[in-house]
């Protein structure tokens, strides 16, 4: 099973139990991470909360370097394949960036962590984390990746890995691409057609003819019923 696999299985589980984080954006100002905010309907962003969204968008934590460094790791996490685009392409990136204003605790672990990557490019192989190949890239990712098998030298490494994986799946899956391939569709209207004739039968029941017409017809599942005053439904023709 690849790493998507892991993912796919991971959020799908998350989203049923309302684990991911909540996406927001103001309408105003463009981002390649942009979810959709109903403007003033129920359910939508408060003006309060478009106001604080405007603000955080207004700031800048992460430095271009930063930036450069995340490109690298979220698609070393979640790869472009046949199916799907890279993290850095539905901005991942971007929705890090936000999240580290929204929710400023993870503002020292982030920063830390990324320079813990240069500290351990220069121990081992005498450059920063950018300047190396990408087959050092990837060892010092195996280092930290896997927490029961990770040094307890690089602790410190493989929580901040953690959150990273964290904050990537949390925002490649909450874009239109990443519930496209989860198979998310939210609620959807069904079409019922009554209780089948088979099981009616087996309880000892039947439909009467006269009321199919009347209970099941496929271009009135829009319309609401209408009901006399002694509680009957009222047929039409």
């Amino acid at each position: 099973m690849n790493r998507r696999e892991n993912l796919k299985l991971l959020f799908t589980g998350a989203l049923a139990s309302g684990f991911l984080l909540t996406n927001c954006s103001p309408e105003e100002k463009q981002l390649t991470y942009s979810p959709q905010i109903s403007g003033g309907t129920k359910g939508g962003r408060t003006e309060e909360e478009k106001i604080i969204d405007q603000k955080l968008l207004s700031e800048t934590f992460l430095t271009e370097e930063e930036k450069k460094k995340l490109e690298v790791l979220v698609d070393i996490i979640i790869p472009a394949d046949e199916e799907s685009p890279a993290a850095t392409e539905v901005g991942v990136v971007d929705f890090i960036e936000f999240m580290m204003k929204d929710y400023p605790g993870y503002q020292t672990p982030m920063r830390g962590g990324l320079m813990w990557l240069d500290h351990y490019g220069e121990d081992h192989f005498g450059k920063v984390f950018l300047e190396l190949d990408d087959s050092q890239k990837l060892e010092i990712i195996e280092a930290i990746a896997w927490p029961d098998k990770a040094s307890t030298e690089n602790e410190g490494g493989v929580k901040f890995f953690n959150m990273l994986r964290n904050l990537t799946a949390t925002g490649y899956f909450t874009t239109e691409p990443g519930f496209k391939y989860l198979g998310y569709v939210g609620n959807t209207p069904n079409v019922w057609n009554g209780v089948p004739d088979h099981i009616m039968k087996a309880h000892g029941f039947e439909l009467p003819e006269v009321y199919k017409d009347v209970y099941l017809k496929p271009e009135e599942r829009g319309e609401l019923a209408q009901w006399d005053d002694e509680g009957n439904i009222i047929r039409k023709g």
